[in-house]
């Protein structure tokens, strides 16, 4: 089932070309990663998504609705999880978790807000601390049980990684993998190219605003993937 596509999708700023006729498809349970540097319109592609930003040209689409004039339709079916999870500090998990879904229009009993949590990786001991003491990796698992508690079929990531020790991007990148098992569509912006040949079904690398090479991760290792990039950029 095809969950998230752009079909010529351009924006232009100030007529400066952000995005460039990007056509993208991703099915049910694909992790698609998308490379490149600053400026490259990695952020842009998932506002657009978002439906935070009108695109100059094309759709974003998200279940085969348009994100434009129905983001309150396709929000229904999409969490957003940022560099930075913005989280209530003086509110524990379990109570942010609670918030959040309740924002969305799901109520749950304590015991299922605590199997999201688990679910997410956050260990039963930490979910009803407050979140001020949390680290980033654990405000990222508040922010996938979020999206678990939404039903959410699409997960949006910009550099989620980022900031990251070696084990909490290791944890992630297994929480990320069981969400496309699960069905989950992902895609991700990011600057990390080994992990992205280790969590994604797909790479795709952007340089200035296009969509320039995508590769299965399959048939790519993370050697010959920064090769590419480097020639590619």
């Amino acid at each position: 089932m095809v969950r998230l596509q752009a079909l010529g999708l351009r924006k232009d700023y100030h007529g400066q070309p952000a995005l460039r006729s990007l056509n993208l498809t991703l099915h049910e349970g694909e992790v698609f990663c998308l490379l490149g540097q600053n400026g490259a319109g990695k952020t842009t592609t998932l506002n657009l998504f978002l439906g935070f930003l009108e695109p100059t040209a094309g759709q974003a689409l998200i279940n085969g609705v348009p994100v434009r004039p129905n983001a309150p339709t396709t929000h229904r079916f999409v969490a957003y999880i940022p560099e930075v999870v913005m989280l209530y500090g003086e509110l524990s998990g379990l109570e942010n978790l609670r918030y959040f879904s309740q924002l969305a229009g799901f109520h749950y009993p304590p015991a299922a807000l605590g199997e999201f949590l688990t679910r997410a990786g956050l260990l039963a001991a930490a979910q009803p601390q407050a979140v001020r003491r949390y680290s980033k990796g654990m405000r990222q698992k508040v922010g996938i049980a979020i999206a678990l508690a939404k039903s959410a079929d699409v997960l949006l990531m910009d550099e989620p990684t980022s900031g990251l020790d070696p084990k909490a991007t290791q944890e992630f990148t297994a929480l990320v993998q069981g969400l496309g098992q699960q069905g989950k569509t992902v895609l991700m912006a990011t600057h990390d190219l080994f992990n992205a040949v280790q969590v994604g079904t797909h790479v795709g690398i952007m340089r200035q605003g296009e969509l320039v090479a995508v590769r299965e991760t399959a048939r790519i290792s993370a050697p010959e993937l920064q090769e590419l990039y480097l020639q590619t950029i």
